[in-house]
Order: structure tokens, then C-alpha cells, then sequence
């Protein structure tokens, strides 16, 4: 069943328009990825999902349509956002980070226990808990993005670039974390990477866009076996 469902959706920057009818779905506890090349339309379609530009179209939520609510309220109902460039507060200490991550849920008694599990996943931060976050590492600064997410208490993370900047072996071990945290927390992901090897790996389903449209869409492995994909995205 799905998660996430748009239909028709449109996005605008001011008078330019960046998305044009976009369509696809997302299946509750599955991973999903969006390709394309730069300006295709991917962050965009992340920030219109979350309410962050002007929209239009229809978009629901386990079958609630959210497209006219705040960010905020669409936070609340479980979708959080790790945007590119990671959004930390990077003078504050990566505990600070995570508390105030916290606020904007509506269980509130489920934060201790989401705070164990985010040291279970990344036990570096808590070996880094009063450390200001703007000293991490990129690789660590990445960790406490995702982990800033997941004190949301999530049902859909929306991941953009997680990659970007960072070691291949750092890459290799956030990714392996993102898997293990779909599997045993049952969080869905909508993913935005430009390491399209990777993306295909982590995923089940994909999604091609060009130009603010999906132009193709399938099964992970299905894309990862299509000759124009090999040759556009994955360099073989």
C-alpha cells in the first residue's frame, strides 16, 4: 500500500515553473529513489512535498491529502527532511541538535527511547554529544542530519544528496545505516542522490525526472539493467 501519492504536481519559483505534473508513489516501508540530472527537478520535488515552495497538484499522506498544510503541520504527521548541505545548527553541541529536533513531535514520550536508538545507529555521536556540531566531520555532520530526522519520530524521511562531499567509505557506511534503519524501524525513504549506483542499490523502486517531468520509472533493478540509464547515470 502506499505511503506517499502525487498526482499532477506542479512547483514554481516565483513565475518560473520547475515542476510539471509530476506523478509517482511511494510504498509504506519501501525506499524509493529520484534520478536525474542537476535541474531536473529532484530537490524541488523533496521541498514541494514538504510544503517548502508554492505547489500545486495533489499530494497524500497514507491517504490524507497535505498539499494545502504548513511545513510544520506536515512535519508532525511524520515526514522529516535531511536537506542537502545537512541544515545543522553548527554552533550548537550535536545533544542541542538533537533535542531541538524533538520539539516538533507529537509523542514526546517516545524521545528517550528514539535518542538510544540514534546512538545505536551512530554510536560516534554520542562519543561526540557536547562537541559544538560545526567541528564534526562532514561524515559525522551527516549522521547528525539523519539523525535529527529520526528524533521527528518519522514515518517518511526525505534524504537529498547524502552523499554529497563525502568519502566513499563514509558513503558506503551511511548508506549501510539507512538500510539497516528502513529494515528494523520500518521508516520509509524518498532518496535524491546523484551517485545513481548507489541510489539503485539502496532502493526498490526508482523514478527518472527531466526537466520537472518523469520521463521513466520501475523497479530498482530494472533501471539498473536499462541501457539508456547505464549509459546516462551509471557510466558504463
Amino acid at each position: 500500500m502506499a505511503l506517499l501519492e502525487i498526482k499532477g504536481l506542479s512547483a514554481y519559483y516565483g513565475q518560473t515553473k520547475a515542476l510539471h505534473g509530476v506523478d509517482f508513489a511511494l510504498d509504506k516501508g519501501g525506499i524509493t529513489t529520484l534520478l536525474g540530472a542537476n535541474g531536473a527537478g529532484k530537490t524541488t520535488t523533496l521541498r514541494a512535498i514538504c510544503g517548502m515552495v508554492r505547489r500545486d497538484g495533489d499530494i497524500r499522506l497514507d491517504g490524507q491529502p497535505i498539499n494545502q498544510m504548513a511545513t510544520e503541520d506536515i512535519v508532525r504527521l511524520g515526514v522529516a527532511h535531511v536537506p542537502e548541505g545537512r541544515g545543522t545548527f553548527v554552533s550548537l553541541s550535536v545533544e542541542e541538535n538533537l533535542k531541538i529536533a524533538s520539539y516538533g513531535r507529537r509523542d514526546k514520550s517516545g524521545v528517550p527511547r528514539d535518542l538510544d536508538m540514534v546512538f545505536t545507529y551512530f554510536p560516534r555521536l554520542k562519543e561526540r554529544l557536547h562537541q559544538q556540531a560545526g567541528t564534526l566531520s562532514g561524515g559525522e555532520q551527516q549522521m547528525l542530519a539523519i539523525s535529527r530526522a529520526l528524533m521527528l519520530g518519522p514515518r517518511l524521511m526525505l534524504l537529498d544528496e547524502p552523499s554529497f562531499g563525502l568519502a566513499p567509505l563514509i558513503v558506503q557506511e551511511i548508506f549501510h545505516i539507512m538500510r539497516r534503519i528502513n529494515a528494523e524501524e520500518g521508516v520509509s525513504m524518498l532518496l535524491v542522490e546523484q551517485n545513481a549506483t548507489l541510489a539503485l542499490e539502496l532502493s526498490t523502486t526508482g523514478y527518472v525526472l527531466e526537466t520537472g517531468r518523469v520521463v521513466m520509472a520501475g523497479s530498482s533493478s530494472d533501471l539498473k539493467n536499462d541501457e539508456g540509464i547505464r549509459k546516462s547515470y551509471l557510466g558504463y
